[in-house]
């Protein structure tokens, strides 16, 4: 059920006073990371390699075999966790938004100026 005219203007009255407030925040609510399915599958087939390591080091006297399989499941579930698409792209820009988010941004503060306007 879609929110009427006099309720979004009042969620959007109290997203700008939050923005406002406490911009920190706002932005890191406003950042959402999405799964990086390559870097997610990668890791996810590091840390079964490292499972099966580390059972044939236990299974066998190899127990260097054991300790590097361990460390393999280990970088494997570091390397899958390590970040967003998202995460990343702020970290490389040095900004939090993309182009594309700040012109969706400013076509909805054009918006807004238009009702008041009205």
């Amino acid at each position: 059920m879609p929110l009427s005219e006099y309720e979004q203007r009042v969620l959007a009255q109290m997203e700008q006073q939050l923005r406002d407030a406490d911009p920190k925040l706002a932005q890191s609510l406003n950042t959402r990371g999405r799964v990086d399915v390559a870097r997610l599958s990668v890791g996810l087939i590091i840390g079964f390699v490292g499972l099966g390591m580390l059972v044939a080091g236990v299974a066998t006297t190899y127990v260097w075999l054991g300790i590097l399989g361990f460390v393999a499941m280990l970088g494997g579930a570091l390397y899958a966790s390590s970040g967003t698409k998202a995460a990343r792209n702020s970290a490389a820009k040095g900004k939090g938004r993309t182009g594309s988010a700040s012109s969706f941004m400013k076509r909805q503060q054009e918006r807004w100026d238009k009702r008041e306007g009205e």
